[in-house]
């Protein structure tokens, strides 16, 4: 006879549950020495799925939260869960994966993952395929409660996927993926192309089987209206340039047009995933010959996207321009650790915010920044596109220059400060003859009424400080150490420290 909740005991659950939204620190004290009690009876945790999936009378928030204290109970406590308990959850999350609401919905996808992630692939044999199967319901909510639950058992357990331990399902999975390619909901289309993208970089043998099926379904898609489509068709495609670029070389030319549009996309997330494309070719033999054709409508594209956005100047505080009083935060003065970015990320020389290197990952003054973002790959792309092209770049990137380094908006010449500082290690040897020009106009910026365009100034001149101490002192060196020894008593933290940087 399948379990019943006790009238009771469920009503004390659920008013466990409304405890512990409330923001009060006395009662959530409580209500986590109740859970400590509660977690000592073993169906307290029937109590917990039965308010996710059956007891659709209370409001969804509630039901969620009971999910999500069922899956820190499976992180914590699974192997101490009876088997009729654990497997009385795993049904009733197979059979109501399909719940009308997307929030129920991603919760049991979060559980089954979670269970999953307990060595629960091997013991729990009928979940891909009866996962699977559902992805042919005629219930739009089922289907995409099915997807988004395998999306997250491919994020999380791609190699145990690929491998022998649980007879090879991706043989099955991946073609069974392909086919949602052409679904008619954009949610299904991008759950089924994020879920093999998790295959590639491990060039999972089923995948292999099927490249050209994969990409000819991406290449399909490349018009596709929905944004989060367009992201997961350009990271595909990234990915494929560093594993399969032999069945890209073809379709090259094509590639880069349609890289070239989506790294000007109106949503920031997909022009980012397209920007990384062009750092990864840069890594490539056939770089410098597939972009040589190109590099008239890219250079633009990358210095436009070196601007700071409106919510990046927000963030940054771009309007302040003197904090010298206000309080150093722990963030302000916490200890800085070399750590290495992903793959996609390490470039020798690569700028990031405020003159990082690339795999130097510090933090910005305000942390709110440190994460990759447009400008930052924009930058880094130029910079390793200028150690592939060298003085062939300046023809198309120096015309572009002039406007953006004596621009009246402030925005448009901090990004032009930016573009110079970016090309200043591959492009040095054809920078030479205007850089008597250039540096002292780089030292009036120091005085800029704008914080950040000082700031940055700060960073590019460092980049060509080796070619100012090679002149004569009086030429360019005394007047720049005056300065930054002004800019040191700043009244902007971060001119202080990018000043202090730039004189180490």
């Amino acid at each position: 006879m399948e379990w019943q909740p006790d009238e009771q005991g469920l009503q004390q659950v659920l008013q466990l549950l409304k405890d512990s939204q409330s923001p009060d620190t006395a009662t959530q004290r409580a209500v986590q020495e109740k859970l400590e009690q509660l977690n000592q009876f073993p169906d307290f945790n029937n109590y917990l799925i039965f308010v996710l999936t059956s007891l659709k009378s209370e409001d969804e928030p509630t039901r969620s939260l009971s999910g999500l204290i069922l899956k820190n109970n499976v992180k914590a406590h699974y192997q101490n869960f009876p088997p009729n308990v654990a497997d009385f959850i795993k049904r009733e999350c197979l059979n109501n994966i399909g719940d009308p609401s997307p929030l129920i919905r991603a919760t049991i996808g979060i559980l089954i993952t979670t269970i999953a992630s307990k060595g629960e692939l091997q013991m729990w044999p009928e979940l891909l395929p009866q996962l699977c199967n559902l992805l042919n319901s005629e219930d739009y909510n089922t289907c995409e409660g099915s997807f988004g639950a395998l999306q997250k058992i491919c994020e999380d357990s791609s190699e145990l996927l690929d491998s022998d331990a649980l007879n090879r399902p991706l043989n099955i999975m991946i073609p069974k993926f392909l086919q949602f390619f052409k679904h008619c909901s954009p949610k299904i289309r991008s759950h089924a192309i994020a879920c093999v993208n998790q295959f590639i970089i491990g060039r999972a043998q089923a995948l292999m089987d099927n490249i050209d099926t994969f990409i000819e379904s991406l290449f399909a898609l490349a018009g596709d209206e929905d944004c989060e489509v367009r992201k997961n068709v350009c990271r595909a495609l990234v990915m494929l340039l560093e594993v399969r670029i032999d069945r890209l070389i073809p379709h090259m030319h094509s590639i880069i047009q349609y890289m070239l549009q989506r790294t000007q996309d109106p949503d920031e997330n997909v022009a980012l995933e397209a920007c990384e494309f062009w750092l990864t070719l840069a890594e490539q033999p056939i770089c410098k010959e597939a972009l040589s054709g190109h590099l008239v409508q890219l250079i633009p594209i990358l210095v436009n996207g070196m601007k700071y956005s409106e919510i990046d100047i927000i963030l940054l505080k771009g309007d302040v321009e003197e904090d010298e009083t206000v309080p150093d935060s722990e963030q302000d003065i916490k200890p800085r650790f070399h750590k290495s970015r992903t793959v996609t990320l390490q470039h020798e020389g690569g700028e990031g915010e405020e003159g990082e290197d690339i795999d130097d990952d510090e933090d910005d003054d305000d942390d709110t920044l440190s994460d990759w973002n447009l400008r930052k790959c924009s930058a880094a792309a130029l910079d390793v596109l200028a150690n592939v092209f060298r003085e062939e770049l300046l023809p198309h990137l120096l015309p572009l220059l002039k406007g953006l380094l004596f621009h009246p908006d402030w925005v448009i010449k901090e990004s032009g400060i930016l573009v110079l500082g970016a090309i200043a290690e591959g492009c040095m040897q054809g920078m030479v003859p205007y850089l008597p020009e250039l540096i002292p106009h780089l030292i009036l910026c120091l005085c800029d009424k704008k914080a950040l365009v000082r700031s940055i100034a700060c960073w590019t001149l460092s980049r060509y400080a080796h070619w100012v101490v090679s002149q004569p002192p009086d030429a360019h060196l005394k007047p720049l150490m005056t300065e930054l020894l002004t800019r040191i008593l700043d009244g902007n933290k971060r001119v202080q420290e990018a000043a202090c940087r730039c004189c180490t």
